[in-house]
This record gives structure tokens, C-alpha cells and sequence, in this order.
């Protein structure tokens, strides 16, 4: 997966990935039969295992496996020239472990999202529900957050996120499995 802004998973953010800060796209797996039937446009978008090391978001290693996996992108029509859009949804649990003592919380990070993103590595994010999102530098402090509600994640080409929106809980996830 590319670094910057998801994780080694959002994701892929997603979403994960899908959005532990080392990916591009959310953290995302393969789909029930039903949501990705032939000719119905949705794919599978599947999640691969991820580590982050210590100091990198908690201050100890992190690993993060999809447990669950039932994600499914659909490419949608561009908004403008040299930009991508691209739409995201299905059953997605990611393991998240503290690599020091083997303390872990499966997080459920079913959320749906319209990603686009920009020729300059820039990603904007509109989000219903939980995603899993990596903070290096942003509007957060560093960490590994599951954040929910209705909300939008911009996110600038060097990686930087900024979650805004009119209801947006989070949830520490180094502080869970610290």
C-alpha cells in the first residue's frame, strides 16, 4: 500500500484504512457475494496486515490485522480533471496490537466514505461512521484513533490530517492496548 494516509492498512483508509498515515486509500477487504455481485461496479478492496512502529503513533509497536473484511470500492465519476473519486463500504474489524505485550481491541471500522483524490497526493475525505485514521501531524495529536460520526478528513500531500465536521467522536486506540 502507499505511505501517507490511512496506514499500512484506510487503508488500505481507509479506510484502512482506511487512515493510518501510511496509506492512500481506507483500510478495505473482500466483499459479501451479494454487495460485489458480477457487473454491479463495486470490486473488493482487500486490507493487508500492517506494523508501526514505536514512537510513529503510539510509543509502543503496533500491528493491525482485519479480522472481519467485507469492504468494496466503486470508482465513480471525476469531480474535475486530475482528480479521482472513489466510494467505499462494507464490514471491516481491524485487530489493533500492542506488539510490547500483546494487549489488543478488534476495532470495528465499518464506516462508509467518498474519497477523492488529488494529482498532488492530496486525499479529501466525507466519512459516515467508524474509520480507523493514523495521526502523525494534523488537527489530532499524534495517535491511533477510531473516529466516528458524520465528518469530513483532509488530508494534504506531506500526510497531514484535519478531521472536522458537526459530529465527530474519537476514540484512542493506543490508550486501549497501552
Amino acid at each position: 500500500m502507499p505511505k501517507n494516509v490511512l496506514g499500512t492498512a484506510v487503508g488500505t483508509a481507509c479506510v484502512t484504512v482506511l487512515t493510518l498515515g501510511l496509506t492512500t486509500a481506507p483500510a478495505t477487504a473482500a466483499p459479501p457475494a451479494a454487495v460485489a455481485s458480477p457487473g454491479s461496479g463495486w470490486e473488493p478492496a482487500p486490507s493487508a496486515p500492517w506494523d508501526v512502529p514505536a514512537g510513529e503513533r503510539c510509543a509502543f509497536p503496533v500491528h493491525g490485522e482485519p479480522i472481519v473484511d467485507e469492504v468494496v470500492s466503486r470508482e465513480l465519476p471525476p469531480p474535475a480533471e486530475g482528480v479521482t473519486r472513489t466510494a467505499y463500504k462494507g464490514d471491516l474489524v481491524i485487530r489493533v496490537t500492542n506488539k510490547e505485550t500483546g494487549a489488543h481491541y478488534d476495532a470495528d471500522v465499518s464506516g462508509t466514505a467518498l474519497v477523492d483524490a488529488y494529482a498532488s497526493g492530496a486525499q479529501f475525505w466525507r466519512v459516515l461512521g467508524p474509520v480507523l485514521v493514523g495521526v502523525g501531524e494534523g488537527n489530532l495529536t499524534r495517535g491511533l484513533y477510531v473516529v466516528d460520526g458524520a465528518y469530513t478528513i483532509g488530508i494534504s500531500p506531506t500526510g497531514t490530517k484535519t478531521v472536522a465536521g458537526p459530529v465527530v467522536r474519537t476514540d484512542s486506540l493506543c490508550a486501549r492496548i497501552d
